[in-house]
Protein backbone atom coordinates (compact mmCIF):
# COMPACT_ATOMS: atom_id res chain seq x y z
CA UNK A 1 0.00 0.00 0.00
CA UNK A 2 1.65 3.30 -0.86
CA UNK A 3 -0.31 5.89 1.55
CA UNK A 4 -0.24 4.25 5.03
CA UNK A 5 -2.20 6.22 6.98
CA UNK A 6 -5.33 5.41 6.80
CA UNK A 7 -8.12 4.11 4.15
CA UNK A 8 -6.34 2.82 0.76
CA UNK A 9 -7.57 4.77 -2.13
CA UNK A 10 -7.34 2.59 -5.44
CA UNK A 11 -7.21 5.06 -7.88
CA UNK A 12 -4.05 6.59 -6.07
CA UNK A 13 -2.02 3.31 -5.89
CA UNK A 14 -3.12 2.52 -9.35
CA UNK A 15 -1.73 6.19 -10.46
CA UNK A 16 2.01 4.94 -8.69
CA UNK A 17 1.65 8.12 -6.17
CA UNK A 18 4.16 7.60 -3.21
CA UNK A 19 4.31 8.84 0.22
CA UNK A 20 7.14 10.31 0.99
CA UNK A 21 6.91 12.49 4.11
CA UNK A 22 4.04 12.56 6.34
CA UNK A 23 3.97 14.75 9.71
CA UNK A 24 3.42 18.26 11.02
CA UNK A 25 1.09 19.68 8.26
CA UNK A 26 3.34 18.81 5.43
CA UNK A 27 3.85 15.74 3.23
CA UNK A 28 5.82 14.94 0.09
CA UNK A 29 4.85 12.14 -2.60
CA UNK A 30 6.41 11.38 -5.42
CA UNK A 31 5.37 10.16 -8.84
CA UNK A 32 6.54 9.63 -12.64
CA UNK A 33 3.79 9.43 -14.92
CA UNK A 34 3.36 6.13 -17.42
CA UNK A 35 2.70 6.83 -21.23
CA UNK A 36 -1.20 6.88 -20.55
CA UNK A 37 -0.94 9.47 -18.06
CA UNK A 38 0.87 12.14 -20.62
CA UNK A 39 -0.96 15.09 -22.59
CA UNK A 40 -0.62 15.20 -26.60
CA UNK A 41 2.56 17.34 -25.41
CA UNK A 42 4.04 14.51 -24.01
CA UNK A 43 3.81 16.59 -20.13
CA UNK A 44 1.90 14.77 -17.46
CA UNK A 45 -1.66 15.39 -17.90
CA UNK A 46 -3.39 18.08 -16.00
CA UNK A 47 -5.56 15.89 -14.86
CA UNK A 48 -3.19 13.82 -13.19
CA UNK A 49 -1.09 16.91 -11.54
CA UNK A 50 -4.21 18.11 -9.82
CA UNK A 51 -4.42 14.74 -8.74
CA UNK A 52 -1.24 14.78 -7.28
CA UNK A 53 -1.52 18.15 -5.92
CA UNK A 54 -4.70 16.81 -4.27
CA UNK A 55 -3.97 13.78 -2.42
CA UNK A 56 -0.19 15.73 -1.60
CA UNK A 57 -2.64 18.52 0.62
CA UNK A 58 -4.60 16.18 1.72
CA UNK A 59 -1.74 13.97 3.57
CA UNK A 60 -0.65 17.65 4.68
CA UNK A 61 -4.36 18.06 6.36
CA UNK A 62 -4.05 14.65 7.83
CA UNK A 63 -1.07 14.20 9.25
CA UNK A 64 -2.38 17.19 11.77
CA UNK A 65 -5.60 14.91 12.44
CA UNK A 66 -4.72 11.03 11.35
CA UNK A 67 -7.56 9.84 13.30
CA UNK A 68 -9.63 11.44 10.80
CA UNK A 69 -10.37 11.70 6.89
CA UNK A 70 -10.41 14.68 4.80
CA UNK A 71 -12.37 15.77 1.82
CA UNK A 72 -11.99 18.52 -0.61
CA UNK A 73 -14.18 21.65 -0.52
CA UNK A 74 -12.45 23.67 -3.48
CA UNK A 75 -9.18 23.94 -5.09
CA UNK A 76 -7.45 25.95 -7.37
CA UNK A 77 -4.39 25.10 -9.49
CA UNK A 78 -2.17 26.95 -11.68
CA UNK A 79 0.21 25.34 -13.99
CA UNK A 80 3.87 27.15 -14.67
CA UNK A 81 5.54 24.28 -17.20
CA UNK A 82 5.12 21.18 -18.61
CA UNK A 83 5.59 18.71 -15.92
CA UNK A 84 7.92 15.89 -17.10
CA UNK A 85 9.76 13.38 -15.22
CA UNK A 86 9.83 12.17 -11.60
CA UNK A 87 7.59 14.70 -10.16
CA UNK A 88 7.48 15.48 -6.23
CA UNK A 89 4.76 16.99 -4.77
CA UNK A 90 4.67 18.85 -1.49
CA UNK A 91 1.80 20.00 0.46
CA UNK A 92 1.77 22.30 3.24
CA UNK A 93 -0.90 23.08 5.92
CA UNK A 94 -0.75 27.00 5.79
CA UNK A 95 -4.02 27.25 8.44
CA UNK A 96 -6.28 24.81 10.40
CA UNK A 97 -9.46 25.41 12.16
CA UNK A 98 -11.50 22.85 14.23
CA UNK A 99 -13.04 21.27 11.17
CA UNK A 100 -11.26 22.83 8.10
CA UNK A 101 -7.46 22.49 6.92
CA UNK A 102 -6.62 25.68 4.27
CA UNK A 103 -3.12 23.74 2.74
CA UNK A 104 -0.45 24.92 -0.07
CA UNK A 105 0.83 22.36 -2.79
CA UNK A 106 3.81 22.64 -5.05
CA UNK A 107 5.03 20.09 -8.10
CA UNK A 108 8.41 20.49 -9.25
CA UNK A 109 10.50 18.57 -11.57
CA UNK A 110 13.65 16.75 -11.31
CA UNK A 111 15.55 19.86 -11.86
CA UNK A 112 13.52 21.47 -9.03
CA UNK A 113 11.60 23.80 -10.85
CA UNK A 114 8.40 24.77 -10.08
CA UNK A 115 5.57 23.02 -12.37
CA UNK A 116 2.25 23.70 -10.64
CA UNK A 117 0.92 25.35 -7.60
CA UNK A 118 -2.45 24.86 -5.52
CA UNK A 119 -4.29 26.19 -2.64
CA UNK A 120 -7.24 24.09 -1.52
CA UNK A 121 -9.55 23.66 1.35
CA UNK A 122 -10.60 20.55 2.89
CA UNK A 123 -12.71 19.18 5.67
CA UNK A 124 -12.21 16.89 8.26
CA UNK A 125 -14.53 14.39 8.78
CA UNK A 126 -14.09 10.65 10.52
CA UNK A 127 -12.62 8.41 8.04
CA UNK A 128 -14.40 5.69 6.19
CA UNK A 129 -14.08 1.66 6.73
CA UNK A 130 -12.14 -0.15 4.55
CA UNK A 131 -14.03 -2.10 2.51
CA UNK A 132 -11.73 -3.68 -0.02
CA UNK A 133 -8.64 -5.03 0.53
CA UNK A 134 -4.98 -3.79 -1.12
CA UNK A 135 -2.46 -5.70 -1.07
CA UNK A 136 0.88 -4.56 0.56
CA UNK A 137 4.36 -5.23 0.29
Amino acid sequence: MSIPYGTPVPFIDHLGITLEHFENGRSEMHFTARPEHLNTHEATHGGACMTLLDVAMAAAARSLETGMGVVTIEMKTSFMRPAQGPLVAMGQVLHRTGRMAFVEGRIQDAQGQLCAHSTATFKYVPRSPTTHVIPTD
